[in-house]
């Protein structure tokens, strides 16, 4: 007989999960530097290898994947060499394309890392960040009703890359909630306070003090209470799930306030962590799981994916096997 975890983690297999907002590209050139160029002061790379894999929303997709759900990405590329490639990652990893839009009008977002002796020397960005136009706005919406259908949770995924933007988030939402399917947003400063009536709001504290625009310290409980109490105020949101990097997170709803603490771990490399974070909080809440435990397993998932370098998908089989270890469910 499963016990209530196990229960919760089988049930994810039937999940369909929608994520809209910006997916793009992370592609990776390594190499090895051993001296500096004649021409400018700047170090030589040669290069030993390259690397693809899908970043932003995409990687929230994969997340998912992992746990068991299916997911459906809806976002708006370009017709373009770098959509092209997206396309072809995302067909390597079972994912569909069918949520995805193809615009003449923008660029695939695809952010290239030089890597030299294992440390990254620079970034080159190839994006369009202004906001949709009108016409590819309509068509998202088009395609964001027709994925809708049959699907348990939409994950809002927003980089600030103009997917998302002031005149469709609030047509999104409500989208969602005339069918009861509940939402959770990711969310960066630009949007910030655009996300009314979500069913779960989840910024970390850099993105509480820039989209309040407030510099208290967060680090006070106090201050932090103030701090979710006047967001919620503003969203009219259920609960709201505050990433605290070393010290855990604190998920709040209406009539509820849980800490849960991070667990002793050795950190390899925090990137993706928010990722998991979002992808287990949302299966959780499309299994209409109580906030404690929902917090507690998207802090567990969000601790494992640091004890790896690189940006990797939650290990559903491992995360299980701690949750069960920890949490004693």
């Amino acid at each position: 007989m499963m016990n209530p975890i196990q229960t919760l983690f089988s049930s994810f297999s039937k999940k369909r999960v929608l994520i809209i907002g910006d997916v793009m590209i992370d592609s990776y050139i390594i190499g090895k530097v051993d001296r500096v160029s004649p021409e400018a002061p700047v170090p030589v790379v040669d290069v030993i290898g390259f690397d693809q894999r899908l970043g932003g929303a995409g990687n929230v997709a994969l997340n998912i994947k992992a746990m068991g759900a299916t997911p459906i990405l809806c976002s708006v590329v370009g017709y373009d060499k770098e959509g092209k490639e997206l396309r072809e990652i995302m067909m390597k990893a079972s994912l569909t394309c069918n949520g995805l839009i193809h615009s003449d009008k923008r660029k695939t977002t695809n952010k290239t890392r030089i890597l030299g002796n294992n440390h990254q020397l620079l970034r080159i960005d190839h994006e369009i960040t202004n906001d949709l136009d009108v016409v590819d706005t309509f068509l998202l919406e088009q395609r964001f009703t027709e994925e809708l259908e049959n699907c348990d949770v939409v994950i809002f995924e927003d980089y600030n890359k103009g997917v998302l933007h002031s005149k469709n988030i609030e047509l999104l939402i409500q989208k969602c909630v005339v069918k009861g399917i509940p939402t959770i947003v990711d969310p960066k400063k630009a949007n910030f306070l655009a996300y009314k009536n979500v069913t779960l709001f989840k910024p970390n504290l850099k993105e509480i003090k820039e989209g309040l625009k407030i510099e208290t310290d967060l680090s006070e409980q106090s201050n932090l209470n103030d701090a979710i109490s006047q967001l919620m105020s503003s969203l009219n949101n259920e609960f709201t799930l505050v990433t605290l990097s070393e010290r855990g997170v604190v998920i709040t709803g209406k009539s509820e306030t849980h800490h849960i603490p991070a667990h002793i771990r050795t950190i390899a490399d925090v990137s993706g962590a928010g990722d998991s974070v979002v992808s287990v909080a949302a299966l959780c809440l499309s299994a209409n799981t109580d906030a404690k435990t929902l917090a507690e397993l998207s802090n567990l998932a969000g601790g494992l994916v640091c004890e790896i370098t690189g940006v990797v998908p939650i290990n559903k089989e491992q995360l299980l096997a701690e949750a069960i270890k920890v949490l004693g469910k």
